[in-house]
């Protein structure tokens, strides 16, 4: 892809082109979408940094906070944006996804909130995106989500539940939040072991030992994070696996082969 080429999302203004990628691996074709922040203070910057050779990272499209949006690496090919991560048993991650980079300070910054237009724009190309790869609801997630405490974003305070009811993935009403019994960090038996099996049942990396672990407070943070984000503090709490289950159950269905 180069300059002179169009966009293969409509809702891409233009193509700007990072050198920042490779073969997906095995043929493999994208079924999943992955979610970023850029976590720098200048959107211009990020831009840069994400179509600088040296930087090693790239995204294939990049969301400005006024809502424009532009294509940096070809759909068929493996951005370098995921890094270490797993889901569901893949740890390619790039391989087998589509990364959107929004332009967004992040938590340094204290989690500015994302504009109006930029979700707009974000909710009509990750659409455009998952209808014409069919990826399935519960395969949208963020960084977060395939790289648990390694990775913080999009962050709390990125509106999922908006993106869900434009018909962009999975998504429910999390439990409230309220007092009760609680698993955390040195916790251990068959309620812990029960819990980590959710979550990778759900498709978070996950070692079901029945330890409630750093692994574990920093997967159940992630889910948080994305599922219940009222409060995000690593602690199964009623909230977070009442949310969890209601998750698992109304999961969508595979699409048929």
């Amino acid at each position: 892809m180069n300059a002179a080429l169009s966009p293969e999302s409509p809702v891409a203004a233009k193509v700007f082109p990072s050198p920042n990628h490779g073969e997906r691996k095995d043929g493999q074709r994208p079924t999943m979408l992955v979610l970023h922040y850029t976590g720098m203070p200048n959107e211009g910057e990020a831009l840069q940094w994400l179509c600088n050779p040296v930087s090693q990272v790239s995204a294939h499209y990049f969301v400005f906070e006024d809502g424009r949006v532009l294509q940096m690496v070809p759909e068929s090919r493996r951005a370098w944006h995921a890094g270490h991560s797993q889901w569901n048993g893949e740890s390619d991650i790039n391989s087998c996804s589509i990364g959107i980079e929004i332009a967004n300070a992040g938590h340094p910054a204290g989690l500015p909130p994302f504009g109006t237009a930029q979700i707009e724009s974000v909710i009509a190309l990750s659409k455009d995106i998952v209808e014409r790869w069919h990826i399935p609801a519960d395969r949208v997630l963020g960084h977060s989500d395939v790289a648990p405490g390694r990775k913080l974003d999009p962050g709390e305070g990125f509106p999922w539940e908006a993106l869900h009811k434009a018909g962009v993935g999975h998504w429910v009403k999390p439990a409230p939040v309220q007092d009760g019994r609680f698993f955390s960090r040195g916790d251990r038996g068959m309620p812990v072991e029960a819990i980590q099996a959710m979550l990778a049942m759900y498709g978070y990396g996950l070692k079901i030992n029945g330890v409630f672990d750093d692994d574990t407070e920093k997967v159940i943070a992630a889910f948080q994070r994305h599922f219940r984000p009222q409060r995000v503090d690593g602690v199964a709490d009623a909230s977070t696996i009442t949310t969890l289950r209601d998750l698992i159950a109304s999961r969508p269905a595979p699409p048929s082969v």
